[in-house]
């Protein structure tokens, strides 16, 4: 190796010592990780901070464009802006049916008024289209949102509520697409503007809340999919073997509860008491499991979480984990006490198991079309995570199909097409002393297409209440299939 020169070694060394070049690598370092935030910034947050309901360019564009349409999944209009004599009216063809959903635009915006409210103000109409519309002095019309939304499948869960307050979603299970969500009681969004001051000065009024994604409570025995999905994790040799002797109570801590109506079941395996929906079978298997393990389940499966979805939604909860008391596990084991969820969570969860353990992001948006008709954006199913093995899935599965071939879900059971499901009875403080009736499930059962979930307030059991409209959403879906 050829040997470097004490001249030129100490030269080398007044280089590197040299606080030039040092100020030369530091800045030339910043300037680079300028150029990355700003790349960064481009592709992933600039739609982020624009969309910011609190950026004065939407208010701008809002100004200088017509406000864009939003289209049921088939293309039926389901908001647009009607213009006469230079005024502007927000027109909502279903009135009330898609209240939630869609939301509104003046009040605040809610719905997908509110997370597509950028791509509703922006105008990306052809050149020739902007040139009349300059010449003209007329407003360029924003884009159109083409939702996911089935007009037939909504207008079915509307109307199966009937006079009850209560939630429907229903949603593709391979896709995550929301093909009807429904929230009663609710509200015409024509007349918001006039109707305002009315609602918001009623203190007992909830016909603003989206029961679907933000009314939060107790799940009942749906909760058993997960009691269930535990105790096949930590017994996954021998979760056949569980039995159990149902005399209708079950005591801890100088306290008791009872199955549904003192029902007494007697011996229970663990498939009879899930599809029974045996209380005291399933409190007795959630003090058998792990704590810390029961919670960390919970958490993969988004409880106490923030969820995948743009629309407004509230946080499911569970007290199990590693500190929780008796108390605490035996009411969540039967969705009492201090546990909660939306039925838009209770949906994901629905859909993964059917899914073989893979959750899907919800969607609400197929694509965005500008005003005439030309795509300019398409939105492709996402995978969020996979909470669940394929083998436990398929177990928790096959146990929900027994819900409806030998359980409490069997209204079910004659229908053309299998399904699997949940049913729950979630008893309430209210006065009337009845239950939240809910179902969850999905069909067919063989290879899942949609996920099912319903909550009727008040109304009783799930079995009674909630599965019949199970039945008229699946029937409904597979004869627009046919």
């Amino acid at each position: 190796m050829k040997k470097i020169s004490p001249e030129k070694k100490e030269y080398l060394i007044s280089v590197i010592k040299s606080p030039q070049l040092w100020t030369g690598v530091i800045l030339s370092l910043m300037f680079l990780a300028l150029i990355i935030n700003i790349v960064v910034f481009v592709n992933g947050k600039s739609y982020d901070v624009i969309s910011d309901n609190h950026n004065p360019r939407q208010a701008l564009l809002a100004h200088q464009n017509i406000r864009g349409s939003i289209e049921s999944s088939d293309g039926q209009i389901l908001a647009v802006t009607n213009v006469s004599d230079e005024q502007e009216t927000r027109l909502y063809p279903y009135g009330d049916l898609f209240a939630h959903v869609v939301g509104f635009s003046t009040m605040g915006r809610t719905g997908i008024e509110n997370t597509m409210n950028m791509n509703l103000v922006t105008s990306n109409s052809s050149l020739s289209t902007k040139v009349d519309n300059d010449i003209t002095r007329t407003k360029d019309r924003g884009d159109t949102v083409v939702t996911t939304l089935d007009i037939p499948l909504q207008q079915c869960a509307y109307k199966s509520i009937g006079f009850y307050k209560g939630a429907i979603v229903v949603s593709e299970v391979k896709t995550g697409r929301i093909l009807a969500m429904v929230s009663r009681p609710c509200f015409d969004p024509n007349n918001i503007e006039e109707e305002w001051e009315s609602i918001i000065s009623d203190d007992s009024s909830s016909v603003l809340l989206n029961r679907a994604t933000q009314g939060l409570y107790p799940p009942g025995s749906t909760f058993k999919i997960l009691d269930l999905l535990e105790y096949v994790r930590e017994h996954p040799a021998d979760y056949e073997n569980y039995g159990y002797q149902c005399n209708g109570r079950f005591n801890y801590d100088g306290k008791k509860i009872t199955c549904y109506h003192g029902s007494v079941h007697g011996y229970q395996s663990l498939r009879s008491s899930f599809a029974n929906s045996c209380n005291c079978s399933f409190a007795n298997i959630a003090m058998s499991v792990d704590r810390r393990s029961f919670g960390v389940t919970l958490k993969e499966l988004l409880f106490d979480s923030e969820l995948p979805l743009s629309i407004e939604y509230s946080k499911s909860h569970s007290p199990i984990d590693k500190d929780a008391t008796d108390s605490d596990v035996v009411q969540g084991s039967i969705g009492q006490g201090k546990t909660v969820i939306t039925p838009m969570h209770l949906n994901m969860i629905t859909a993964c198991i059917a899914n073989k353990g893979v959750m899907m992001k919800p969607m609400l948006v197929n694509r965005i079309e500008n005003a005439q008709g030309n795509v300019l954006k398409t939105y492709e199913p996402v995978v969020y995570k996979k909470p669940i093995s394929e083998s436990d899935a398929a177990t928790v599965a096959d146990y929900m199909h027994s819900v409806i071939t030998t359980g409490t879900g069997s209204f079910l059971k004659s229908a053309s097409y299998s399904s699997a499901g949940k049913t729950g009875s979630a008893e309430t403080d209210s006065a009337s002393g009845n239950s939240h009736a809910w179902f969850t499930g999905f069909a067919p059962y063989e290879d899942p297409e949609i996920a099912v979930t319903i909550i009727i307030e008040g109304a009783g059991t799930g079995g009674t209440y909630a599965v019949p409209i199970a039945k008229r959403l699946f029937d409904c879906y597979f004869e627009e299939k046919e």
